[in-house]
């Protein structure tokens, strides 16, 4: 099988890596790729994502079988649906099915349908009525943009100022939800789905604020920890029974085809499980140490998801635990540089230590250049939660570069309290 990813993420060399070590593979090529995937697969940095003929043009012309799209704007864009017109598989949920990452407000409304336990919300489009429901505000809420955000629309506060100076600049150009605020632990669930069966992997959380104790501005996610050891099997059925189930039938009685990843951002309350957002893909840092705790071959689970079996695939787990940690680029979440030189990395080792950049390019004397906000995450593998960060974290000192920062308590909550 010739398989292309779609990306330059972490998530994307992250998902590389996984085709790169199976034997169903016949050749691996990303598009645009990074410095990091230029060591697994053949990059075309000329291939934007979003230039539809261009991947057409290259699935063509390297007689791919397989196009294995990783981030949100380009599935939103309807890329699946003019893959299927051209005859090339591919795995991820059309234009329409995207609409349940795409728009928070349709998604907020299915899930109202359905029956998904979620927090409640109010849609607003107008700014005075906005202003008029949060003015007065006393208590904590948070507000969600409508469209893609990158991770950044999202803003938690009991501040009346905070949130109209942010709901404003939303409101300027899209749509919004107030919701109640949720209190808990958040954990992210990935499923794999064909439409009719489903595959259950393991479940990881991630590390969304940019500093130590879940402080600071929100970010795309400054770590992961998988899988999460506060998560006992009588919750995963209940979230699996309450929760993925009723999104999978949702999804075939309005339907909307789907074949390909489905996330579910949970907060575990006091009253059980809730939905916070819908994603249509893989997520980023999740991405990063969910793969490598799946021992089975990644190229016959997604062969699995083409042919339609993937409710009756055999999956295989590692015993290990990973922690993932991001390094970013200083002023990140805000503004920061690109082009700065990494001057070190650390040696990834298979089984114990894997190095996933995000970005990343290539200057004309083989130097590796950052390329974006979050420009490393380094995965650590060990047999419980402590050792795989105390891998990472003597990794993530070797990652060198001009500003170069990271959370330093990524997975500690799971093995201090």
């Amino acid at each position: 099988m010739r398989v292309l990813v779609i990306g330059s993420g972490a998530r994307e060399h992250a998902v590389a890596w996984a085709f790169s070590r199976s034997k169903s593979i016949s050749g691996l090529f990303v598009a645009p790729g990074n410095a990091g995937t230029h060591l697994l697969a053949a990059n075309r940095p000329d291939v934007d994502p979003m230039d539809f003929d261009a991947v057409v043009s290259l699935s063509r012309r390297e007689r791919i079988d397989l196009v294995f799209i990783g981030p949100e704007a380009p599935l939103a864009a309807g890329l699946v649906d003019r893959l299927r017109r051209e005859g090339v598989a591919s795995v991820g949920p059309t234009q329409k099915a995207s609409r349940l990452e795409a728009s928070k407000l349709f998604s907020k409304r299915f899930m109202r349908t359905h029956g998904v336990p979620t927090a409640r919300a109010e849609e607003y489009s107008d700014w005075q009525q906005f202003q008029a429901a949060v003015k007065d505000t006393s208590s904590r809420v948070v507000i969600k943009k409508n469209g893609l955000a990158a991770g950044k629309g999202v803003l938690e506060s009991d501040s009346p100022e905070a949130l109209l100076d942010f709901g404003r600049r939303i409101l300027e150009t899209d749509g919004l939800l107030v919701e109640e605020y949720l209190e808990g632990y958040e954990v992210s669930v990935f499923v794999f789905t064909d439409g009719r069966g489903y595959m259950l992997l393991p479940v990881c959380t991630d590390f969304k604020k940019a500093g130590e104790g879940d402080t600071g501005p929100n970010t795309g996610g400054m770590g992961a920890v998988c899988p999460v050891p506060t998560v006992e099997p009588a919750l995963v059925a209940r979230i699996e029974r309450e929760i993925v189930v009723p999104t999978l039938n949702g999804m075939n009685e309005e339907g909307i085809g789907y074949s390909g990843v489905v996330y579910f951002g949970l907060m575990i309350t006091d009253a059980g499980p809730k939905v916070l957002e819908y994603n249509v893909r893989l997520g980023d840092p999740e991405c990063q140490v969910l793969l490598p705790v799946v021992a089975s071959d990644f190229g016959n689970i997604v062969r699995a998801l083409l042919d339609g079996t993937i409710g009756s695939f055999p999956l295989s787990l590692r015993s290990e635990s990973a922690v993932g940690v991001v390094v970013a680029s200083r002023g990140y979440p805000g503004h920061y540089k690109k082009g700065v030189p990494v001057t070190s990395l650390p040696q990834a080792d298979e089984r114990r230590l894997l190095v996933f950049h995000a970005s990343t390019k290539l200057s004309e004397d083989g130097r590796v250049l950052t390329g974006g906000g979050r420009c490393f995450t380094v995965v650590g593998m060990a047999r419980d939660i402590m050792s795989a960060s105390r891998t990472a974290y003597e990794a993530a000192r070797d990652v060198q570069f001009e500003g170069a920062w990271y959370r330093r308590d990524i997975g500690e909550r799971f093995y201090l309290e």
